[in-house]
């Protein structure tokens, strides 16, 4: 990897944030772009290309940029196919647009998979060849890390863990993979199952549940709020237990917003996968909760752009 210090960028749906990284240092940022305030792609690369530029200023060593973007991406051809909650960025050459803009070498890639590389890089899975990690947000993203690589796939789809069925008679999912298991433990799902085990046991639901708020009830022992969060880990380790049979990972890393309930999420997915796995993938299997939360995706993205230059 490059000694030189590298422009990680976080593209969400919501806002954009970048940082100059050095190793695992953020050593510098600029205010975060609205993603929302452009319509289409150009304007938007040109405002990304001008933060650059002033970073370049401040800093003028930088060697490349590394960008994780929120959907269907292939880090081979630099071309975005589909951005999730973000308009218009189909069949985008992304990496290439921004290396004209920009003038530095550009790397693009998945952002639960720079995720991934960040806590393998630096964090949780730091130390182990095979690694599955996963986000716990909106919806439920992924990555993998199999023999000390970053794994892609054949069309650089893998690790779509959300996307895997937890229940063939379940609810539909937007594939036809019914019973996908996004569709049980994303944010609204982990809502509505609240408001429904409220309603069961005859109580209203408290005003604007989130899992913040569950999370906070169940710390103080709400008996409801630890029977939700018993479900999603059921839910969840459900799911990690067809994983690691198919993968036999050394250690999952559970990263998102969701993760960060701690033990009344941690303490029952860790029981499930025990009660479901053989004996030999659970004695071989760590859970650990990600290090990283927001600087996830900088800190990933800017290490596999590192990674991209080669030894400094």
């Amino acid at each position: 990897m490059t000694n030189s210090p590298v422009i990680g960028i976080d593209f969400g749906g919501t806002s954009i944030k970048m940082a100059v990284v050095d190793g695992e240092s953020l050593i510098s940022d600029i205010e975060r772009i609205p993603t929302q305030d452009f319509d289409e792609p150009n304007s938007l690369m040109n405002e990304i290309a001008a933060r650059v530029s002033t970073l370049r200023q401040q800093h003028s060593k930088i060697a490349a940029i590394g960008i994780g973007v929120p959907g269907a991406v292939n880090s081979s051809t630099g071309i975005t196919y589909n951005l999730t909650n973000v308009k218009g960025w189909t069949e985008v050459p992304l990496r290439d647009l921004m290396t004209q803009k920009t003038g530095l070498p550009t790397l693009i890639e998945n952002d639960a998979n720079c995720m991934a590389y960040a806590e393998w890089k630096y964090g949780a899975a730091k130390g182990f060849r095979h690694a599955v990690c996963v986000t716990l947000g909106t919806g439920v993203g992924g990555g993998l890390i199999l023999d000390g690589k970053l794994f892609h796939g054949a069309v650089y789809a893998a690790g779509e863990i959300g996307q895997m069925s937890i229940d063939y008679h379940g609810v539909p999912g937007p594939y036809g993979n019914t019973g996908c298991v996004e569709r049980y433990v994303g944010i609204r799902q982990i809502v509505e199952m609240a408001h429904s085990l409220y309603a069961e046991r005859g109580i209203t639901a408290p005003e604007n549940l989130s899992p913040k708020l569950l999370s906070e009830a169940a710390h103080a022992g709400d008996e409801i709020a630890l029977e939700l969060w018993h479900r999603v880990a059921e839910c969840l380790g459900f799911c990690l237990m067809s994983v690691t049979f198919l993968l036999n990972p050394e250690v999952i890393v559970i990263g998102g917003g969701v993760a960060d309930v701690g033990d009344p999420l941690f303490i029952p997915l860790r029981e499930t996968l025990r009660q479901t796995l053989s004996d030999e993938c659970f004695r071989s299997l760590r859970l650990e909760r990600a290090h990283f939360g927001n600087t996830a995706g900088i800190l990933g993205s800017s290490a596999l752009a590192g990674a991209m230059l080669g030894p400094g």
